[in-house]
C-alpha cells in the first residue's frame, strides 16, 4: 500500500481502530495501573515513579529492538496483529494479582513489596508487547501509509485518540472501579484489545516498507551515531521538543486521577474529566484539519501558551466547574503541541528506516519524560506533605504544586523550538 494524499476508508479504519485499541490499552498501563497500585496494594508515590520508569525503558528497548526488525521482515501486519493478540492477554493477568494472592503464593515475604514487585514485572510484560504491537510497527506503518501532505490530518486524529479511550473507559468501565471490581475492569479490557488483534488480521493491509539494507545490529545503533544525528539536525531538535515537554507533562500525568479523587475530593472524577477530554478533542481535530503541509510550525507557541494557562488555572483554582475548565484548556494546548510535534518527527524521520527510528522516538517521547517527570513530581508530593489515612495507612495525597512545577518546565521546550525554528527559516530561504 503506497501512501497517498487521499486517505480511503480502509485505511482510515485501521488507523482508527488500531489506534483506540491501543490507546485503551495504555491508558489503563498509564493510568489504571497507577491508581490500582495506590488504592489496593501502596499507596507510596515512589512505587508509583518505578513502575512508570521500568515500563519506559521496557517500552523503549523494545521498540528500538522490535523497530529495526520489522524493518528488516518488512511485516508491518504481523507485529501489530499478534503483538495486539498478546497484550491484550497479558493486560487481563493483572485480574488475577492481588495481596491477598500473592500472600497464598509467598507466606513467608512481605506481601506488599512482592505483590509491587509483581505489578512492575507484569507491567513490563505488557508493555513489551504493547510496544511490539503499536510503538514500533503501528506507529512504523502509519507513517509508511501517509505522507507530508496528509499527517497533520492523522496526527490531529490520532492525537484525541488517547482522550477518546479514557471517555470509553469512564463511561464503560470505570464504574467496575468505583466498586473495586478489578478482576472484572481487566477482564473486559484486556478481552477488548485481544479482539482487535484478531481483527487486525484480517482489516490491516500491509504497507510497502522501504527496504532496509543496513546490518540489523549496526541499524540498532544507527540513531546514536553522532554522523546520524548530523545529518538529521531537525529531526532530532524536534525530538528533544518532545522529550523536554514529556518530562513536564508525566510530571502530574501519573498522579491526575489520583489528584482529583483525593486532595479535591471529586469522586465523580469520570464525569468531569469525561467532558474536559471531549472538549479537548473537539479542538484537537479543528486545528488537526489546518495542521498540514509546512505550516506546522506556526502552532508550536501557541499550543504551548495554551498549555501553560491551564496548568497555571489547575494550579490556582478548587471547584469542579474551575477545575473542569482550567483542564479543558491545559489538555487542549497538549494536544496541539502532540499532533504537531509528532507530525514534524514524522516528516524528517528516515525512509528507509522508519521502524529502527520509532526506537529513537521511544527515547524522547517515552523514556526521558517518564524516567524523570514521575520522580519530580513525587518529590513535589513529598514535600507538601499531604496525606489520608486508608485502614490505618497514611498515604502521601498529591497537591496543586505538581501542577506549578509541569508549567515553569514546560518553558524549556522554548530552547530547542529557537534552533529548529532558525534551521527550518534559514532552509526556506
Amino acid at each position: 500500500m503506497k501512501p497517498t494524499n487521499k486517505i480511503g476508508a480502509r485505511l482510515w479504519s485501521s488507523i482508527l481502530m488500531f489506534g483506540l485499541f491501543g490507546q485503551l490499552a495504555w491508558v489503563v498501563e498509564n493510568m489504571y495501573f497507577n491508581l490500582f497500585l495506590y488504592n489496593t496494594i501502596s499507596g507510596s508515590p515512589e512505587a508509583i515513579a518505578w513502575m512508570v520508569a521500568c515500563s519506559a525503558a521496557t517500552a523503549t528497548i523494545t521498540t528500538m529492538l522490535m523497530g529495526a526488525f520489522s524493518d528488516k521482515l518488512k511485516k508491518r501486519k504481523l507485529f501489530i496483529s499478534v503483538g495486539y493478540i498478546f497484550w491484550g492477554l497479558s493486560t487481563l493477568s493483572f485480574a488475577f494479582i492481588s495481596i491477598d494472592n500473592v500472600q497464598v503464593l509467598f507466606p513467608y515475604a512481605d506481601a506488599v513489596k512482592v505483590a509491587i514487585a509483581v505489578v512492575i514485572i507484569m507491567d513490563c510484560v505488557m508493555t513489551f508487547f504493547g510496544s511490539t504491537a503499536n510503538d514500533s510497527a503501528f506507529n512504523a506503518w502509519v507513517t509508511d501509509s501517509t505522507n507530508v501532505e496528509n499527517r497533520g490530518k492523522v496526527e490531529g486524529v490520532l492525537a484525541i485518540l488517547p482522550l477518546l479511550a479514557l471517555l470509553v473507559i469512564f463511561g464503560g468501565f470505570d464504574g467496575f472501579v468505583q466498586s473495586d471490581q478489578w478482576p472484572l475492569f481487566f477482564f473486559i479490557l484486556g478481552g477488548l484489545i485481544t479482539l482487535g488483534g484478531v481483527i487486525g488480521i484480517f482489516l490491516i493491509r500491509e504497507s510497502n516498507v522501504e527496504s532496509s539494507h543496513q546490518d540489523y545490529f549496526k541499524a540498532l545503533i544507527h540513531g546514536f551515531r553522532p554522523s546520524t544525528v548530523k545529518e538529521n539536525k531537525n529531526l532530532y531538535l524536534y525530538l528533544a521538543v518532545m522529550g523536554l515537554f514529556g518530562i513536564s507533562t508525566q510530571i502530574y500525568m501519573p498522579f491526575f486521577i489520583i489528584y482529583i479523587q483525593r486532595y479535591l475530593g471529586i469522586n465523580s472524577y469520570a464525569i468531569l474529566l469525561g467532558a474536559v477530554l471531549l472538549g479537548a478533542s473537539v479542538v484537537s481535530v479543528l486545528v488537526g484539519r489546518g495542521v498540514n503541509g509546512k505550516n506546522k510550525s506556526r502552532y508550536f507557541v501557541p499550543g504551548l501558551g495554551i498549555m501553560f494557562v491551564g496548568l497555571l488555572l489547575l494550579f490556582l483554582t478548587r471547584s469542579p466547574i474551575w477545575v473542569g475548565i482550567a483542564g479543558f484548556v491545559m489538555m487542549s494546548g497538549n494536544l496541539i503541541l502532540t499532533a504537531v510535534v509528532s507530525a514534524k518527527v514524522r516528516d524528517y524521520t528516515p525512509l528507509d528506516k522508519v521502524g529502527h527510528f520509532q526506537g529513537i522516538r521511544m527515547i524522547f517521547f517515552v523514556l526521558i519524560p517518564m524516567l524523570i517527570g514521575p520522580f519530580i513530581g513525587a518529590q513535589v508530593i513529598h514535600n507538601s506533605a499531604t496525606f489520608y489515612e486508608d485502614l490505618g495507612v497514611l498515604k502521601p495525597v498529591p497537591t496543586p504544586e505538581i501542577f506549578l512545577v509541569s508549567a515553569i518546565l514546560s518553558l524549556l521546550v522554548l530552547i530547542p523550538l529557537f534552533f529548529v525554528f532558525h534551521r527550518e527559516k534559514e532552509a526556506s530561504k
